[in-house]
Parts: structure tokens; C-alpha cells; sequence
């Protein structure tokens, strides 16, 4: 009976789903921890106390204590003060609080890449009415220095296994292309998300060519426009590829290629930033929740959680301020089975759905940049070799990237971005060159590294509410491509959250869920 109320929506009756917050209380900041913080204070009016900081971030002015100056200016400031307090006086704040978040939003979105910022994009931009909802984007990482979505290869295809999958690209791409419909600004020049429209190429062996006619099946179904190939018509349209081992190939004819990653992230912040969502540079690190218990009907019984406040450690700080919210959203990315931890997910005994965990963490994967004069040239596709290593051009100078995901028993620490030479000299050159002869002669001008958010139980994305903390939602663990997904991840979970389900494209198969009924939605094309 329990999986048969997961697969309904466990909890969605019981705590009821409605927006809005408390409004009480009122603390400009807080201080976790007492060890070397000094500051100035006033007594406590609950169990923490306020202060005002003397952060060197902000600059603070210490407030009660007077400044090394002559008289005069000491006099001043008094009368200052006492004429601020004054009636009619004009009140001036005795520090900035600009950089803190709000005390009070509708919704916390934990994560500022593309993912989570397509799903602040959604919102707002199907909220009615206009202004209803008052959503906050907290960001750790205001660099975006190791945001997956800075570090990918920017790929986007629809040559997937799974139909959901397949819509959720389609879409993309729509949005890509049309991306000036959707994200302009007044007054702020349009985007050029640099579309590369050259198509993916999959290349398979005589082991894989069955599951291949099988995909490409699939996917023409969902109306993604692919043609199968020989090894004769893909020596005739490619001939620089050597095709001993290819016993087919799937090429996609249409909205295939990649794009600038870091055009899209930026459209998009700047465009909900106008439609007035809030930002902050900060960490969470720690969810106040309240818990009740019921019983499933066949007498099991289970606790529900619901969030009530986010705490946000702000950047280069001590200080952190608590925020009252209605929901919150974990796009947390490679970071998002921490999130969720710290919101009690996993917390149970083993093999009930309150130990479950989300399965989602960091994995590091390489991205190699090489010159080769006599490479492919302009007409080069995304290849993705049928040993896992892919490759495709970068810009008009004889440039191309490309990478390999290592096996399990390869994968490298995902504790620092520091790319191992050595991955590409013995895994990934070695069947590039195979594939491509002239890239024999190439030379590898930079590298980098960036993190999958990876899903270890099947490598597809979770979208939609945790059955037990009520209030959490998931937008993560998309394994490689999320990227490439996010505009229609964020209009889903924006559904979700407005209207109580799924509108447009259903993914229900991607519920949190199916990690305790063992559901596993099998991808075949993970690059």
C-alpha cells in the first residue's frame, strides 16, 4: 500500500501545498558559532543574538563606539543620531543590510546555475498574478568558477533512449533558438547564444547497433529528426572518419549541435533579476523544519517535514540570516545530496523511504582543448565514438574539444578541478586517433575540469517533491545533461509548484520516489 501512495503522491494531501510564509520576527543577522567574532550587540530578544558587524567585506562602521577624531566630528555624529531618532527625523540605517538576503520569501531556490535559475525564470514568468510569488536564488559560488554549467562543452541533442528525455530537449532547443522571445530585456542588447547547428553523431558497434535502431526508433516517435547510417554513407558524408569497427551511426539532422553555456546562464539571471527575483551570495547550512506523524492505510507509519526556514551563511562571513519560506528548491547541482541531507533526507532506518538518500553526487570529468591544421574542418558534428570518447570543433581555427567518462573503478577524486594529462595521453587520444587519423598529429593546448551532478541509480534527473519533506522540491542530478535540459526542467518543477502536477511534459517517472520502489528509468545514451 505504501508504493501504491508514493505513486499517487505521498503527503500531497496532508500538508497542503499553498504558498506563503509566517511573518513574524525580525533579525538583521545572526552568528553561528561564538569563537574570535567581535562585534558590537544589544541584548537578545529571542534565542540569537542581533549585532552589527564589523565584517571587512562590508566595511562595517561599528555601531556605539566612537571614532579616533577631534571633538567636533565626535559631536557630530551624536547629533546625528539623536536627530534620527527625533519625530520627522529622517532615519538612516546605522549599517548596509543590502548584501543580506530578505527575512521572508516564497520560495528558496538553493542554486544559481541555468537549472536553477530556469526554474526562477518559470515562476515568475507563469505566476498570476504578476508579482504574486517572491522568489530568492541563493549562490555560493557568485563566480561561477566551478558551476557545471560554465565548465560544460555545451552540447544539446535529442539522441536519447528515454522519451521524457527527449522532450525535455526538444523543448530546449525551441527555447535556444528562440531565446530573444523569451529572455529579452528593455534597453539590454539581445543574446547571441552562438547556436551551432551541426548536428550529433553516434557512432556504434556491431555489440551496440541493435540498441542504437532501437533509440533512433524511440526518438523519431517523439518527433526528433535522426537518420541511421552505414559504414559506406558514413564514409561518403564524412570521410575523414575511419570507420573499421562502426556497424551504424545516428545522425541528427536537426536542432543538434552546442551552444555558449555561459551566454544562456547569463541571459537568464539577467532577465529574472528584472522580473524582480532576489539574489544572495551565500551558503545554506540549515533547514528549521517542524514534523508530524501519520499512517500510510496499511498501518505504516511515517514522519512528514515540512521547512519552515533557510539558513544562509553569507559569502566570506560569519554572519548568517534566517529566512522564512514557503518551499524550497534544491538545484544544488553536484552540491544537491548535501542539500538534502541537511533537510533529513536519508534519515531513517535502511530500506524504508525515510533512509532512502538522493543518490546524486560529485563526479569530475575532463575537458581537453587541441589544435590539429589537418582535423575534420567546419563541417565536424559532435562525434561521440562507440568507446565513450567524443569530440567536436571549437570555433574557425583548427580547435576541438573533447573528453571520455572514465569507468567506475577510473573515477578520479572529485575533491579538486585538477585535470589529470595523463586521462587523455592513455584513455581518450588513443581512440580519437583511431577514429580521426589525422588527430594523430594534434597538440593539446589547454584543459579543464567541471563536475556532473551524477545520479548514481540510473543517471537521470529527479524533478518534483521529496514524498516525505513536503516542501522540497528537486531539479538535479541530471548526470551530464542538465545543461541542455534546464529550460524545460525549470518550467516543469514551475508547474509542479503552481498548478500541483505536470502540465506540458510528464515526469512523473523522474519522482524522488522511484530511489525507495527501485524504478530505475534506464538511459542508454549517457556521453
Amino acid at each position: 500500500m505504501l508504493r501504491r501512495a508514493l505513486q499517487l503522491g505521498l503527503g500531497r494531501g496532508l500538508l497542503g501545498r499553498r504558498l506563503g510564509t509566517h511573518r513574524g520576527g525580525s533579525t538583521l543577522g545572526k552568528v553561528e558559532g561564538s569563537g574570535g567574532y567581535r562585534g558590537s550587540w544589544v541584548a537578545p530578544v529571542s534565542s540569537y543574538v542581533t549585532f552589527r558587524t564589523r565584517d571587512p567585506a562590508h566595511d562595517g562602521k561599528t555601531v556605539g563606539r566612537l571614532g579616533e577624531g577631534d571633538q567636533n566630528g565626535k559631536m557630530s555624529e551624536i547629533k546625528k543620531k539623536i536627530q534620527s531618532v527625533l519625530p520627522g527625523g529622517a532615519w538612516n540605517p546605522p549599517y548596509d543590510t543590502s548584501y543580506l538576503p530578505p527575512e521572508h520569501s516564497d520560495v528558496v531556490i538553493v542554486g544559481g546555475g541555468v537549472i536553477g535559475l530556469s526554474v526562477a525564470y518559470w515562476l515568475k514568468r507563469l505566476e498570476k498574478p504578476r508579482g504574486a510569488i517572491r522568489v530568492l536564488v541563493v549562490e555560493r559560488d557568485h563566480t561561477y568558477s566551478q558551476a557545471s554549467t560554465a565548465l560544460s562543452v555545451g552540447g544539446i541533442r535529442q539522441q536519447f533512449s528515454v522519451p521524457e528525455n527527449i522532450q525535455l530537449s526538444l523543448f530546449s532547443v525551441e527555447f535556444l533558438r528562440n531565446i530573444n522571445e523569451y529572455l529579452a530585456v528593455v534597453d539590454d542588447p539581445p543574446l547571441d547564444i552562438q547556436f551551432n547547428p551541426s548536428g550529433y553523431l553516434l557512432l556504434a558497434s556491431e555489440k551496440g547497433a541493435a540498441v542504437m535502431e532501437s533509440n533512433v526508433k524511440v526518438q523519431r516517435q517523439e518527433g526528433a529528426k535522426v537518420c541511421l547510417m552505414s559504414p559506406e554513407q558514413l564514409r561518403n558524408k564524412f570521410p575523414w572518419i575511419n570507420t573499421e569497427g562502426v556497424a551504424l551511426a545516428s545522425y541528427g539532422m536537426e536542432y543538434e549541435g552546442w551552444f555558449d553555456p555561459w551566454c544562456l546562464l547569463q541571459g537568464l539571471r539577467r532577465k529574472v533579476q528584472s522580473m524582480g527575483v532576489l539574489f544572495c551570495h551565500g551558503e545554506v547550512t540549515r533547514f528549521v523544519s517542524s514534523s508530524s506523524h501519520t499512517e500510510t492505510t496499511s498501518g505504516e507509519e511515517v514522519t512528514l517535514k515540512r521547512i519552515h526556514e533557510v539558513h544562509v551563511k553569507i559569502d566570506r562571513s560569519l554572519e548568517y540570516q534566517p529566512v522564512e519560506c514557503a518551499l524550497v528548491i534544491n538545484a544544488a547541482g553536484a552540491w544537491s545530496g548535501q542539500i538534502a541531507e541537511l533537510a533529513g533526507v536519508g534519515k531513517g532506518p535502511p530500506g524504508t523511504l525515510q533512509g532512502t538518500k538522493l543518490p546524486v553526487e560529485r563526479r569530475k570529468r575532463y575537458v581537453y582543448l587541441w589544435h590539429c591544421p589537418q582535423g575534420p574542418g567546419l563541417e565536424t558534428p559532435f562525434v561521440v565514438d562507440a568507446s565513450g570518447a567524443y569530440f567536436r570543433r571549437e570555433g574557425l581555427g583548427n580547435n576541438y574539444l573533447g573528453g571520455c567518462s572514465p569507468t567506475e573503478e577510473e573515477e578520479p577524486d572529485p575533491g579538486n578541478l585538477e585535470v589529470d594529462h595523463d586521462f587523455f595521453q592513455d584513455k581518450v587520444w588513443p581512440p580519437l586517433a583511431q577514429r580521426v587519423p589525422a588527430f594523430e598529429t594534434l597538440k593539446v593546448r589547454s584543459a579543464w575540469a567541471g563536475y556532473y551532478d551524477y545520479n548514481t541509480f540510473d543517471q537521470n534527473g529527479v524533478v518534483g517533491p521529496h514524498p516525505l519533506v513536503v516542501n522540497m522540491y528537486f531539479a538535479t542530478g541530471f548526470s551530464g545533461h542538465g545543461l541542455q535540459q534546464a529550460p524545460a526542467v525549470g518550467r516543469a518543477v514551475a508547474e509542479m509548484v503552481l498548478d500541483g502536477h505536470f502540465q506540458t511534459i510528464n515526469l512523473n517517472p523522474f519522482h524522488f520516489s522511484r530511489f525507495y520502489l527501485g524504478e530505475k528509468v534506464q538511459e542508454h545514451n549517457i556521453i
